[in-house]
């Protein structure tokens, strides 16, 4: 997996090296004002097609402050965003078109994300600017409001160095696509921060998010429709990130993920949350494989650790179209933790677990410090528990239910 990664970044560095050796296609040259008051948006556009209809190469974003409505990136182009440059949405809802999108795991009508790309190769937005997503236009759910960045169905997306403030919306959604890489971006506001849709080769590295929601959440499709399609969200990296959930999670996993989760390696975070560091999160009806889950090398500075909810968790507040039967029962196997430093409140609630498709595999081990509760455990094979040392506890260190494994007798 990170050789695949590896080879991805290197690619889209190529890449950027060779547009950075092209004159750059700056927005000023085809109108833009940068005023914060004249809207910039066909000017930007003008600038993005110019890009991409002459082989690509790098569109160029100076100083200022610039009101758009959704544009579109094209194949082979970079958004460079200059030092004090602001691209501040539009707060008109006519200036973003309504066309088929993703919403809460289904493809539904809502409006362009404010900076929208699709089915093209080769693109990204560089910092060290900073986009803002407008609130008027954000907050609807049906239709879908504006998200601030959403490429679907693209390869090789990079974005570096920049700041995103949400709006009032999910911040970024990549939506279909591969061999993505998120670094050094900071992100802020109410909602999700990243959201990862049915991607596969996800590097998200060196990110400070500061949000209401989840800070990162994978997702994959939601009820039958989600397993229907069988787009799995895979083979995600997510590392050296200080990750906020001020209402929920740091990263969540679900609560869409009827096309399958699967090989996810979280390392050297810093993880502080208002529910859970790590939360695995679906319902019975969803369906879905989600498989091959680690994490090593955590701090968790508040909230709770770890918890796994496979059977009564996620929206309800959409259409769903559940999968009937033992086959719309998700199921969870090879979850592994290690190295994790802990000011918890909950070190891990593994409890919501059906007994028709119990948990296979988990490890908790070499994990320290303090907690308010300790570990809760139903339904699961092969658990392995192992040094892990951890004070401040109320009550036992650990319930269990249905359980088979080692370490599950050792004192603490």
């Amino acid at each position: 997996m990170k050789q695949l990664f590896s080879l991805s970044f290197l690619a889209v560095s190529l890449f950027c090296a060779d547009a950075a050796t092209k004159p750059p296609f700056n927005v000023r040259d085809f109108g833009a004002v940068g005023d914060g008051t004249n809207k910039d948006t066909v000017a930007f556009q003008k600038a993005l097609d110019a890009c991409a209809v002459s082989g690509g190469g790098e569109v160029l974003v100076p100083a200022g402050k610039y009101l758009i409505g959704s544009v579109q990136i094209g194949d082979h182009t970079i958004l460079r965003l200059e030092a004090d440059s602001i691209i501040t949405g539009s707060p008109d809802t006519n200036d973003y078109p309504m066309m088929d999108i993703r919403w809460e795991g289904r493809w539904q009508p809502g409006r362009r994300a404010l900076i929208y790309s699709a089915y093209v190769d080769h693109t990204g937005i560089i910092g060290p600017g900073r986009i803002e997503g407008n609130p008027a236009v954000a907050a609807p759910q049906n239709p879908r409001g504006v998200v601030v960045l959403e490429p679907i169905s693209c390869n090789d997306v990079r974005w570096e160095g920049f700041t995103v403030t949400q709006g009032g919306n999910w911040a970024t959604h990549p939506t279909y696509c591969t061999d993505v890489v998120i670094k050094n971006v900071n992100i802020n506001g109410g909602r999700d921060g990243i959201d990862i849709d049915s991607c596969k080769n996800v590097r998200i590295e060196g990110c400070d998010i500061n949000t209401g929601d989840d800070s990162i959440s994978l997702k994959s499709g939601r009820g039958l429709n989600g397993a229907r399609l069988g787009k799995a969200t895979e083979d995600v990296l997510i590392t050296q990130c200080t990750l906020r959930g001020r209402r929920f999670a740091c990263i969540g996993i679900g609560s869409e993920t009827s096309g399958g989760i699967r090989n996810v390696r979280i390392e050297h975070c810093k993880l502080t949350s208002n529910t859970y560091g790590v939360y695995v999160k679906t319902r019975i009806g969803r369906a879905g494989i989600i498989e091959n889950i680690s994490g090593d090398d955590l701090d968790v500075l508040a909230g709770g650790f770890l918890r796994v909810n496979l059977i009564s968790c996620g929206n309800n507040n959409t259409a769903d179209d559940p999968v009937e039967g033992l086959a719309g029962y998700p199921v969870g196997r090879n979850f592994s933790f290690s190295n994790v430093r802990v000011a918890a409140t909950t070190l891990a609630d593994v409890s919501q677990i059906s007994g028709e498709k119990p948990l296979e595999n988990l490890i908790l081990e070499n994990i320290t410090g303090t907690c308010t509760k300790g570990i809760n455990l139903a339904n699961i094979t092969n658990a392995v528990l192992h040094n892990i040392h951890v004070t401040g506890y109320e009550g036992p260190f650990l319930t269990q239910t249905n359980v088979q494994g080692v370490g599950l007798e050792e004192p603490r």
